[in-house]
């Protein structure tokens, strides 16, 4: 026999469960069962509000409610006790939930059929004591409950409760003379069929202290579970503690979508934030992905992957129902880094989300260990990271440096006119190179100098250009001349210092600078 329920079962047997721990409030002497409810946690709902807050039980059903009445049950007040607890059982269903009550002993008898809401109607068909001489025929009980659920306005959620005391033990002739055997084997193959269709679940309630054939429901029904009180006392307190694992087993079932879903979080903004002046708002926004378990986040704390920029304004616990969402506002403090040339610029930078905080909900305790919501435990940053934009560096960087570079090429030009111009030196000498005449002297002064010999007349121009050697360094002058000033008749020749050159006729002679303690000397062409 299975004691696990398959889940298009669990829901079968919801309002069953509810009922029959309704009837040990009715039932006082029967309340004194060996299951006690605990103190209810303030800090946590009771399992009683989640299953309202889950609203289980709504759905109508079909109930096939199976009574022992052979001679065995009149002993200890065994029928009398069933009949009790029937009564509250019947008055929490309700007037859409189906109801076949059935007696059996030596052959099973039909006493109610149709739809629940009226206690006193169904229970006045109950016979007054138990059949003295009955004999016990629990197959052919389970094949007239099989029956009323194939017909066609059947509902999907069905429960067979089966109350007995005593072994399969039938009456000559019937179709059900041993436990088991092929008339056996159609009942299971019915119920499976039922199954295909419907949620079919099975409780057992065997009363006797004996052997019983309370089990046979099982091999019938798969997904039965048999409650066995230890004397016929207990029988309201068992069914109110296997009324709690029901409940929780369907509790279960629709809860198994939300397993392993929590809370995710991500960015809410239209476009960049501006961080220029060190501080920002941002939204935030946390959205529950459960349908139906309500989750809370403890030791909520937000930050960005940018270790120079801080996240504030959350609140530290944070609630959300079911598939809700909450947006929060939150501060974003610092500044964006300049990097390592700190010049006036617009800096756009993403910044990746990061939550800590504990996810967990309030029914994990109360559901425990019964129900495992195996809620995950941290929050699921989703979508794109946060746009940052801020105005970064320094405003005067960047014509200092134009200003320093400038500056920098100045002093390389002027190092290197310095270098290709030197100071011109002594003076000229210009004379008709076939002649004897007096030759005209012109200064050299500067770096560049423009001729125009008034003896010989044209025009040109001279300039130095330093020259080093293994010995000394010495500064040539580099001439040009043409006779007539035009550029066509201009001819060039480097002179070197105390040196002389002939230029289109026209001789030029350096004569150096005099120094202290020496003469000049004369030059050589090249």
């Amino acid at each position: 026999m299975k004691h696990t329920v398959r889940p298009r079962a669990l829901r079968g047997v919801r309002d069953f469960a509810a009922v029959l721990g309704a009837a040990l409030l009715a039932v006082p002497a029967l309340a004194a069962g060996p299951a006690q409810a605990a103190p209810a946690d303030t800090a946590h709902p009771t399992r009683a509000e989640i299953y309202q807050a889950l609203e289980l039980g709504q759905e109508p059903a079909d109930y096939a409610i199976l009574v022992d009445t052979s001679g065995s049950m009149k002993q200890n007040g065994r029928y009398d006790t069933v009949r009790a607890t029937l009564r509250p059982f019947l008055d929490g269903l309700t007037p859409q939930d189906h109801v076949e009550l059935v007696t059996f002993d030596s052959s099973p008898h039909i006493q109610y059929i149709g739809s629940a809401g009226d206690t006193d109607a169904i229970m006045s068909h109950l016979p007054a004591q138990p059949n003295p001489h009955g004999a016990t025929d629990i197959g052919a009980a389970l094949d007239k409950a099989l029956t009323e659920l194939e017909r066609d306005d059947a509902s999907p959620v069905a429960s067979i409760v089966l109350l007995t005391d005593g072994e399969q033990d039938p009456a000559p002739g019937s179709r059900y003379p041993t436990s088991s055997g092929p008339s056996w084997t159609a009942l299971q193959h019915r119920a499976d069929a039922i199954g295909d269709h419907a949620q079919l679940a099975g409780y057992a309630l065997p009363l006797g202290s004996g052997a019983s054939g309370a089990d046979l429901l099982g091999h019938v029904v798969s997904d039965t579970t048999e409650l066995r009180p230890k004397n016929i006392q207990d029988l309201g307190g068992y069914l109110a503690r296997a009324g709690d694992r029901t409940r929780a087993r369907q509790a279960a079932l629709l809860l198994a979508g939300d397993k392993g879903k929590g809370l995710d979080a991500s960015w809410s903004n239209g476009g960049r934030t501006d961080l220029t002046d060190g501080t920002a708002t941002a939204r935030l926004t946390l959205r529950s992905t459960t349908s139906r378990v309500p989750l809370t986040v403890t030791g909520l704390r937000a930050s960005v992957t940018d270790p120079s920029i801080a996240v504030g304004g959350l609140p530290g616990q944070v609630t959300l129902q079911p598939g809700k969402s909450k947006t929060y506002t939150v501060r974003l403090t610092g500044k964006l880094p300049a990097g390592p040339i700190p010049y006036r610029r617009t800096e756009n930078k993403d910044a990746v989300l990061r939550l800590a905080g504990r996810v967990g909900s309030a029914w994990e305790q109360p559901l425990a260990p019964d129900v495992k919501l195996s809620v995950p435990r941290q929050i699921q940053v989703t979508g794109p990271a946060v746009p940052l934009r801020a105005t970064v560096g320094s405003a005067v960087l960047l014509p200092a440096v134009l200003g320093g570079l400038v500056l920098v090429l100045l002093a390389g030009w002027l190092l290197w006119r310095r270098s290709r111009r030197p100071l011109l030196t002594g003076a000229l000498l210009v004379a008709r190179a076939l002649g004897d005449q007096e030759p005209e002297r012109i200064a050299l002064r500067g770096r560049h100098l423009r001729l125009r010999p008034e003896t010989v007349g044209g025009a040109g121009r001279v300039r130095g250009r330093r020259r080093s050697t293994d010995r000394v360094a010495s500064v040539d002058l580099l001439i040009r001349y043409s006779p007539d000033g035009s550029s066509g008749r201009e001819s060039t020749a480097t002179c070197v210092p105390g040196g002389h050159v002939v230029i289109n006729g026209v001789r030029f002679q350096h004569q150096p600078a005099p120094v202290a303690g020496r003469v000049p000397v004369g030059g050589r062409s090249r």
